[in-house]
């Protein structure tokens, strides 16, 4: 990741060293982003650069925990509208990130104009490093787990992550297939509830059986 001495920065020089990295990881392809670019946007000598970090991968893996920490974020706020409901907080997330009213939010743009650059990317890459771990912590006060078939904290990471891999794959598919949008919310409500009461006709008949 970053070295103390960029953490050290004045906030002016880090923010404008991390909006030229920025426009450069948006503008072309991972393979081709330039070192040379980024301190050139930056206006920073070359040699400054590997006083931040140790390579472009670096910098892209500490770009990413700014995307990470912008989600979490956002998921905070639709865990809180759902009352807590893990399920739908998930659709809710969804139509806060793909809203109109978020069209001009800087960072989810830039997640969206990278992965259009990029297209085939890794999307795990965009999710905590062990799905659904990370992006729970600090959550948990707001979570309500009263109706999992277990309680503990290791079942509910797993339906956590399960959740929010369906998320982030609906998420992804909007942001490139704009015009599919409804298509992507349909599945993303599709997913969720398989995962919500299994796939087996037995499983779902008992689910009647309790609603019942």
């Amino acid at each position: 990741m970053c070295t103390e001495t960029f953490l050290r920065l004045p906030e002016e020089k880090r923010t404008r060293f991390l909006n030229a990295a920025w426009e450069e990881f948006t503008s072309t392809r991972f393979a081709d982003v330039s070192i040379n670019q980024i301190v050139r946007k930056a206006g920073i000598p070359r040699g400054s650069f590997y006083q931040y970090f140790a390579c472009k991968e670096d910098l892209f893996a500490y770009l990413l925990e700014e995307v990470r920490e912008h989600v979490k974020r956002e998921y905070r706020r639709a865990l809180e509208d759902a009352g807590g409901d893990m399920f739908q907080a998930q659709l809710n997330c969804f139509d806060r990130l793909t809203s109109q009213e978020l069209a001009l939010d800087p960072m989810m743009n830039r997640c969206v104009l990278f992965l259009r650059n990029n297209q085939g990317v890794d999307i795990q890459k965009l999710l905590p490093t062990r799905p659904g771990q990370r992006l729970m912590d600090g959550l948990w006060d707001l979570m309500d787990l009263s109706g999992l078939r277990e309680r503990n904290a290791d079942y509910a990471r797993v339906v956590f992550s399960l959740l929010m891999a369906a998320l982030g794959s609906a998420f992804m598919d909007a942001m490139l297939r704009s015009e599919n949008w409804q298509e992507c919310r349909n599945e993303l409500v599709m997913k969720l509830e398989i995962v919500r009461y299994g796939c087996l006709k037995e499983a779902a008949s008992g689910q009647n059986e309790k609603s019942s």
